[in-house]
């Protein structure tokens, strides 16, 4: 059982929760993600972790209600529990200095971008963030995002907040201007595909975060497979973290359909 400390509403449908895990705080690392699990009738439901409190035992969620269970644990209120979540899994991000790196989110892709932009700052590199949604009000984290990137860019697509416009465009406005040694994209399964595409036309190593694809989350279930470099992949147990230019999204978006 894990309390829930405390709740915060990004949206009508997004919460971020604190909840006490100690253990998972303590060995978590920017890409991991845990299995939450509501109530004896909930389903494993793979959550990213967006940040984590050793001190203090915590560990930060953020969630979106899409499904039952998801509608379940987003209804949670603090002092309330989550009957289980087990973690830290999968494989961390590989921080290291790079250079110049291009940090770009969509929607609640922003929550697990958060880490991995924190820490290729602190291994001394020069982070760019890029957030986008579709209006205003699902931009995330925007103030976490601005204490670590040395320059953040909003693209909206009604042009609500920021600048009107894709995610595409914010990245292409900074490969143009400025080398660019590595970018990072997470967010829906289409957006890091043409992120790829793009940044593919510019030769830039590009890793993308296959997480939204993930159901079981211990390669049990088999229905996060994705070809990557011609080969078979599980993305809960080998990644969730890939080279996005080897990617087959056409295929991950065909599957995806099916849930």
């Amino acid at each position: 059982m894990n309390k829930i400390l405390s709740k915060e509403h990004f949206s009508e449908k997004v919460v971020k929760l604190v909840v006490e895990a100690p253990l998972i705080a303590k060995a978590r690392r920017p890409g991991h993600f845990v299995i939450a699990i509501c109530d004896e009738k909930g389903e494993r439901i793979p959550l990213t972790i967006a940040d984590a409190d050793p001190k203090n035992g915590t560990i930060t969620l953020v969630v979106q209600a899409i499904g039952e269970s998801t509608a379940r644990i987003c209804a949670k209120e603090p002092g309330e529990y989550l009957r289980d979540v087990v973690g830290p899994l999968g494989r961390a991000t590989d921080i290291r200095r790079y250079g110049t790196v291009v940090c770009c989110g969509g929607g609640v892709g922003v929550a697990p971008l958060l880490p991995i932009l924190a820490a290729m700052k602190e291994a001394g590199n020069r982070v760019i963030a890029v957030l986008a949604a579709r209006t205003r009000d699902l931009i995330i984290l925007e103030e976490e995002v601005r204490r670590h990137a040395d320059e953040v860019i909003i693209m909206t697509d009604d042009g609500s907040y920021g600048r009107k416009g894709l995610v595409t465009d914010g990245v292409e406005e900074v490969i143009r201007r400025e080398k660019v040694d590595l970018a990072c994209t997470i967010g829906p399964a289409v957006m890091m595909k043409f992120v790829s595409l793009l940044t593919k036309k510019y030769e830039v190593p590009t890793i993308c975060s296959l997480n939204t694809i993930m159901v079981d989350g211990t390669g049990m279930c088999g229905a996060c497979r994705v070809t990557v470099g011609g080969k078979m992949r599980f993305v809960c147990v080998d990644g969730p973290e890939f080279d996005a230019h080897q990617v087959d999204f056409d295929e991950m978006l065909t599957r995806l359909r099916s849930y």
